[in-house]
């Protein structure tokens, strides 16, 4: 029984880092009206100060493989806190916008390094048994994580002056404690063996995580991660021929799961559903109900992923995307801006059953084995890369375009995402990742099995 808490335990911790990635990268939402007007920032000067963190996102993806495969994950995870906590208390004391930005894109770093390091020492220590609830602990953090940071700026909405302080001030306490925890996290037993080779502390820690091995099934077991750590790499270019398929696919994935607007609808909900009529207060409450929508929906998604599978909840998803965005800019136009908010809630809950379930998993399963971590990491690049670009442009399409054209250009978006679910998307549901890997490297797009 010890040895099951240590593994769930050591789960649990990592998976914190998805917590503070949901907390860090939405609470912005509730003060980037105040940093605005305090600071007295133009438009374009305002988008780059609220891009900012994921532009240290953009970043930290890129470049999180890097300190997990030569310092281990353990170590990353604990700097990964250091990062968060370091932005919490720099964004929330800073004097003017560029130390603030400096100290946003610190919190970024943190984000894109989580999406590499957690989620890959949390499959590395579950069995097999239990690595696909484990690691789905991560994603659940994320969205618990965005209801916590609207749900503290909407208590902290009307503390003063200085509530936007408070506001980004509140991810200290749990940077910290993440942080505090990290210590006593194993290391990964696969980089132990791997990349630190050393064979006794892996398999010490194999053995508390796999309490029901045999002594001859843990052997076993770290024989066969030394024999897959001895393999020679194989050179070899990633942007070729015969990925132009999975290329394709995780770029258009990643593409479509921000010309959505999700992030201008996380990031500016407040403005949004002041833009309807509402009173300050009552927008930062109704943002509430994004993260409890948003929090339902995604266990519905993640409920059905394995049973509908990956492209029945891509429909889903953009028929909901479709219809809730044509009817938002509908409202907009015909001066019934009361219906928005709840096609906002529905939009949130198309996108969490639909793109905010698949596209991580989609991500992981289109590639070879071999260029995998590329691939994941080149998806995960172009989704950062188009969030962060479009938090830039947000504040100035709201300055310069009427908020029906704005959600009427989010909703023919995800009419071209249904065409391309149609003809272009396989589904991966129930296949190998080996067959998988026979079927799209060898076809071109227009050729996938749909």
């Amino acid at each position: 029984m010890s040895s099951r808490i240590f593994l769930y335990k050591s789960a649990i911790v990592a998976s914190l880092a998805g917590l503070l990635f949901g907390f860090d990268t939405v609470v912005i939402s509730g003060a980037e009206q105040t940093i605005q007007s305090l600071w007295n920032l133009n438009s374009s000067l305002h988008g780059l100060a609220i891009s900012m963190a994921l532009w240290g996102t953009v970043l930290g993806s890129l470049a999180g493989g890097w300190p997990a495969e030569y310092f281990g994950r353990k170590k990353t995870l604990l700097w990964i806190g250091v990062l968060y906590l370091v932005s919490a208390v720099g964004s929330a004391l800073a004097p003017e916008v560029y130390s603030f930005m400096i100290f946003r894109f610190i919190g970024g770093l943190g984000v894109g390094i989580s999406t590499v390091a957690a989620p890959m020492f949390i499959s590395e220590i579950a069995p097999p048994a239990l690595r696909g609830r484990l690691t789905g602990m991560f994603q659940f953090n994320i969205v618990f994580g965005i209801l916590i940071a609207y749900l503290s700026n909407s208590l902290l909405g009307s503390v003063g002056e200085n509530a936007w302080r408070w506001m980004l001030a509140v991810e200290t306490a749990p940077a910290l404690l993440f942080t505090i925890f990290c210590f006593g996290l194993p290391e990964s037993p696969r980089w132990l063996i791997v990349h630190n080779k050393n064979r006794i502390a892996g398999l010490n820690v194999l053995k508390k995580v796999n309490p029901n091995f045999s002594d001859t099934e843990l052997d076993r077991l770290v024989h066969e991660i030394e024999a897959t750590g001895n393999q020679k790499k194989k050179a070899g270019t990633f942007f070729t021929k015969q990925l132009l398929t999975p290329i394709s696919l995780a770029f258009f994935i990643a593409f479509f799961n921000q010309l959505s607007g999700i992030n201008a609808v996380l990031y500016f909900a407040p403005r949004i559903f002041e833009m309807t009529g509402l009173e300050s207060q009552a927008a930062l409450l109704q943002s509430v109900g994004i993260g409890i929508v948003n929090f339902i929906f995604t266990f519905v998604g993640l409920g059905l992923i394995d049973r509908l599978g990956r492209r029945t909840l891509l429909y889903i998803g953009s028929f909901g995307y479709i219809a809730s965005l044509g009817f938002a800019s509908w409202g907009f136009a015909s001066g019934n801006p009361g219906i928005v908010p709840v096609c906002i809630f529905a939009f949130i809950a198309a996108h969490a059953v639909g793109q905010g379930a698949v596209i991580w998993v989609f991500i992981s399963e289109i590639f070879p084995n071999r260029q995998r971590s590329f691939g994941q990491s080149f998806g995960s690049f172009t989704h950062w890369f188009f969030a962060a670009s479009l938090t830039l442009a947000f504040p100035l399409m709201a300055e310069a375009l009427k908020p029906e054209i704005i959600f009427g250009l989010f909703c023919g978006m995800m009419v071209l995402q249904l065409i391309w679910v149609r003809f272009f998307v396989p589904e991966t549901k129930g296949v190998s990742l080996e067959e998988l890997e026979k079927k799209l490297s060898v076809k071109s797009l227009s050729k996938t099995e749909k």
